[in-house]
């Protein structure tokens, strides 16, 4: 029986501690809370700090967006063989409701996966537990040196 701590890939490799978290997933402070590549389902979460910040104090949308974006994806990379990845072809974010500072939870899922295509959704929620933002992605699933 295969074990996550058994799995290869980008994002297995980060899970186990192999290599260091994206850059990006760094600044937004990603940890992942639960997986199930069964399922294709994650739930991560992110810190977003006063940085994040727009000049009214609520957290800037595009840091919300970034937020969806790596709880989306992560969902189905976590179900790929090492060697496939799948960047992002088409992101769709609605703001519901201000995010606050603080530890904020996305949920994602796999809605339907093609052969190449795949069909992404999930939710961000604040501080308080409330959906602040909602997400559905498009992404292509790619082969290491094939593009």
């Amino acid at each position: 029986m295969t074990t996550h701590a058994d799995r290869r890939g980008m994002f297995w490799d980060m899970v186990a501690g192999r290599v260091p978290p994206p850059p990006a997933a760094a600044l937004l402070g990603w940890e992942l809370v639960a997986v199930d590549p069964e399922a294709g389902t994650i739930e991560v979460a992110f810190r977003a700090g006063e940085q994040f910040a727009n000049p009214v104090g609520v957290v800037q949308g595009g840091f919300l967006a970034a937020m969806l974006d790596d709880t989306l994806g992560p969902a189905l990379v976590a179900t790929l063989p090492e060697d496939q990845f799948a960047p992002t072809l088409d992101l769709h974010v609605q703001f519901l409701r201000p995010a606050r500072p603080g530890r904020l939870v996305g949920r994602g899922r796999v809605v339907r996966r093609g052969r190449d295509v795949c069909f992404l959704a999930g939710e961000l929620l604040g501080p308080d537990g409330d959906v602040v933002a909602t997400a559905t992605a498009t992404v292509v699933v790619r082969t290491m040196g094939r593009h």
